[in-house]
């Protein structure tokens, strides 16, 4: 592989403003589109090149679907004449400094007109680095295939072991956090559990498979309605997860999980669904963040710092009805990366700037089968077959492309009729560092 200083940005110089966009999820993704090209050189940094929609990642975890399935190329989403001056760039972006407004990445720097952080999230671990070493995260599609290994290989394991409590811990799997993410993949595992597994291993007693969802607030789905947290609770007690609430995890050393009060669980899977916080970008004042986010206007514009915008998870809005800024889900990104690019036009043409105003469309959580909860507006709450139907068609109209719209409803259609779990192959065998049991493992199997 070249060493970065044998490489360069490779970007053409222009007469047109330079509009620098790090990150390319729905807020970058959207405002790449709008702007076109047609008056601005539009450059994107990114760590990888493709635009996934991380909300059925889940799902690629528990083999539901294969990772190109939510995932779209970014040069073929920007390959066509429409996009003309638009330009990506695999590469990790290291700083950025406003006051001579350049972005640094790990190849070297480019000059910009206006840069717009859409960076997302990563994981919060609250500092806790014993827990960040040994837990599996949740938050790209190669977090979700290191977890589905772990899980088969786990049962492949269980199925072979022939002492109990080793085979119980390979059985025990703990998810921290009752959002979306650790609600739907419980879910997602419970039926795995009743359905697919013992058909795969007939030799396996999945009655005694735990499932543990552990949540520090006194209900799931926090962020989603009461009636919704209540409704998603009975839901979890039909499918036998075993709900932990007011409850949080202090440690974990990759084979036991110690819950505060003492309480401990053998377990060699722990995913870590806890919190997130903005994937932050160096060389922004302290001043301009807050709580892991960038400060930002109305405009999404940071605060103190012109011509540098924040969209999305990163952007911190504060307003009246939205006092700790707006949730961290697709929406928001998706409509202020749409209103930024007709502002930057705006901007062009010294006309007044719009101010952002939330549109909440209503949020959304699936359990299982038939089992969904939605809040909508005007007040309206919806669980059961309906809220799960209107799950499945929200999701399949936000993924990018038709292929994968085709390939993700195609794949539920057949779930649906033979509770099928995709193709469970191990493809990649996973060994997280100091897991002493699956490495001792491995190493008998792969002895030859």
């Amino acid at each position: 592989m070249l060493e970065p200083d044998k490489l360069s940005l490779n970007i053409p110089d222009t007469t047109k403003p330079r509009v620098v966009i790090v990150g390319g999820g729905f807020g970058g993704i959207n405002l790449a589109k709008k702007l076109n090209g047609e008056r601005f050189q539009v450059v994107m940094f990114d760590r990888q090149n493709y635009h996934g929609f991380w909300p059925l990642l889940y799902q690629v975890a528990t083999a539901g679907l294969e990772p190109d399935a939510i995932a779209e190329p970014l040069r073929k989403m920007f390959g066509s004449d429409e996009y003309q001056d638009f330009h990506f760039r695999l590469v990790k972006v290291t700083g950025v400094n406003p006051a001579i407004k350049t972005v640094s990445t790990i190849i070297g720097d480019l000059p910009y007109d206006y840069l717009v952080m859409a960076t997302g999230t990563k994981s919060n671990y609250f500092g806790n680095e014993q827990i960040k070493k040994y837990s599996f995260p949740l938050k790209q599609i190669p977090h979700a295939l290191n977890l589905r290994s772990q899980l088969l290989q786990a049962f492949e394991q269980a199925n072979m072991t022939n002492d109990p409590e080793i085979r119980q811990s390979l059985l025990n799997i703990v998810i921290v956090g009752g959002g979306p993410t650790g609600v739907e993949l419980a879910g997602a595992l419970a039926e795995m559990r009743k359905h697919v597994l013992p058909d795969d291993y007939s030799g396996l007693d999945f009655s005694k498979m735990n499932i543990y969802l552990v949540e520090g607030m006194d209900r799931v789905l926090p962020p989603m309605s009461p009636e919704a947290s209540a409704k998603t609770y009975k839901y979890l007690m039909e499918l036998g997860v075993v709900v932990k609430l007011n409850t949080l995890v202090e440690a974990y050393d990759g084979e036991t999980a110690v819950l505060k009060g003492g309480e401990q669980i053998k377990t060699n899977t722990l995913v870590w669904a806890a919190g997130v916080s903005g994937a932050l970008i160096d060389g922004l004042p302290p001043e301009a963040v807050e709580r892991g986010r960038v400060l930002v206007d109305e405009y999404n514009q940071v605060i103190g710092l012109p011509g540098v915008f924040a969209l999305g998870d990163i952007a911190l809005m504060k307003t009246e009805k939205y006092p700790k800024g707006h949730p961290m889900v697709a929406q928001p990104a998706i409509q202020q990366g749409q209103l930024l690019a007709k502002n930057l036009k705006r901007m062009l043409r010294n006309e007044r700037l719009e101010p952002f105003e939330y549109n909440d469309k209503g949020s959304l959580a699936i359990i299982g089968r038939n089992r969904a909860v939605a809040d909508l507006p005007k007040n309206i709450h919806l669980s059961g077959f309906l809220a799960w139907a209107t799950w499945l068609f929200v999701h399949v109209m936000a993924l990018v492309g038709f292929r994968n719209k085709l390939v993700v409803l195609s794949n539920w259609v057949y779930k649906f009729f033979t509770y099928e779990s995709g193709t469970r192959l191990i493809i990649r065998p996973f060994v997280r560092k100091g897991d002493r049991v699956k490495q001792e493992f491995l190493n008998k199997y792969n002895s030859d």
